[in-house]
């Protein structure tokens, strides 16, 4: 039982080894660990506070982005229906102008027919007077080739001046 005992020596010199120690590493060696887990809390605290700065912003960047982009769209769709409406307007345009001056075509066509027309009926009626001068040439000639025939004439002609 005697090796189960301490001595009373041995239990000094122990506690003396072990508060000697226990100083020495309480000085040198818990002072800077203390200090080096300080610092390391301190930098992770800040890493971590800047990881929600950062998220924070994003969050904030990516709703702008997002407005920015409904509003990209709503612009486009803005500009779409500008678009079609100019390329309508402009369609239109063009018919009503086209019909303007398909219109005006027709209308001249139709006075160039009717000028056409009347010089025709114009020339016909020339000719017509022509021929009947003509015939009336031709048969009073033949009337007046005999000498009773143109007595005749000249009594007509005497009765209608004196009738004027």
């Amino acid at each position: 039982m005697d090796l189960l005992t301490p001595e009373l020596g041995l239990f000094f010199w122990t506690l003396v080894a072990f508060i000697a120690i226990f100083l020495i590493l309480r000085k040198f060696a818990w002072g800077p660990i203390l200090s080096s887990l300080s610092e390391r809390e301190k930098g992770i605290a800040d890493s971590i506070a800047t990881a929600q700065n950062v998220k924070a912003e994003m969050a904030q960047m990516k709703a702008e982005n997002e407005k920015l982009m409904a509003q990209a769209r709503e612009e486009r769709s803005t500009m779409l229906k500008e678009a079609k409406e100019i390329k309508d307007r402009m369609i239109n345009e063009a018919k009503e102008q086209a019909k303007n001056e398909a219109n005006k075509i027709i209308a001249d066509a139709q006075v160039q027919i009717q000028q056409q027309k009347n010089a025709a009926l114009t020339e016909v009626k020339n000719e017509i007077g022509n021929l009947a001068v003509e015939v009336a040439g031709k048969i009073l000639r033949q009337e007046l080739a005999a000498s009773k025939g143109q007595e005749a004439y000249m009594q007509l002609l005497s009765e209608d001046i004196k009738l004027n």
